[in-house]
């Protein structure tokens, strides 16, 4: 392949990861929607477009195979397809939340729901998330660092939500058994919300690590 097309290469996988780190934002933005507005009809959307996301993955994955097996790419070239491998697996798994995320919306009878919380939550791990995919377009290493502090406060966050829920547990404490177990339910869900969204700033956290290495050569977000 000629230096040219080879780089021209490197360029188009780049904009096609951008191009799926924006289709995976926009997934997580509809599964925060829908559960901000309780909507089902939103939340099934979500579910039924995880096989798109999937396929990007997948077309992906292919092209950077393609790139170590035909191009044995060194130096900051192979670091660049190494990251945007990862990269794309993180969205993927960003995807695959979006869809759990969903999934807690539809099944939600909310005899518990600290809304505010868990919108202010959201809106965090997407920051983050979107934060993440900027610094790999713009190669931003500072940028970087940044996102893994940030992902302490949406840490604290999710424990200062996680302890909100376990209180409204106890107040809300019912020796109606069906309301009990009803209650449990929800509470469940939201817990699992916290985890999800807690995971998706982790994954943003990944997606800067990664760039890092591929800008500097640097694993001191790797580990």
């Amino acid at each position: 392949m000629p230096r040219e097309r080879y780089q021209d290469s490197l360029d188009e996988l780049r904009s096609d990861v951008l191009a799926m780190g924006d289709q995976v934002v926009e997934r997580l933005d509809r599964s925060l929607e829908a559960i901000e507005r309780r909507d089902e009809s939103l939340a099934r959307d979500v579910v039924d477009g995880d096989a798109e996301i999937n396929e990007t993955y997948l077309r992906l994955e292919d092209r950077c195979v393609d790139l170590f097996a035909l191009q044995q790419p060194v130096a900051g070239d192979l670091r660049f397809v190494t990251a945007s491998f990862k990269v794309i697996t993180d969205l993927e798994r960003v995807g695959d939340l979006a869809v759990n995320l969903a999934n807690y919306s539809r099944a939600a009878t909310r005899t518990v729901a600290p809304d505010a919380e868990i919108e202010a939550l959201g809106e965090a791990a997407r920051a983050l998330l979107e934060r993440s995919l900027v610094a790999y377009e713009t190669r931003d290493a500072d940028e970087c660092r940044a996102i893994a502090e940030a992902d302490d406060e949406v840490d604290a966050m999710c424990q200062h939500a996680s302890e909100s829920v376990t209180r409204d547990l106890i107040a809300q404490n019912d020796d109606d058994t069906w309301g009990a177990e009803r209650l449990l339910d929800d509470v469940s869900r939201v817990l699992l919300t916290i985890r999800d969204l807690e995971r998706v700033a982790d994954h943003a956290v990944n997606i800067a690590a990664r760039t890092l290495y591929m800008v500097e050569n640097d694993p001191e977000l790797l580990y």
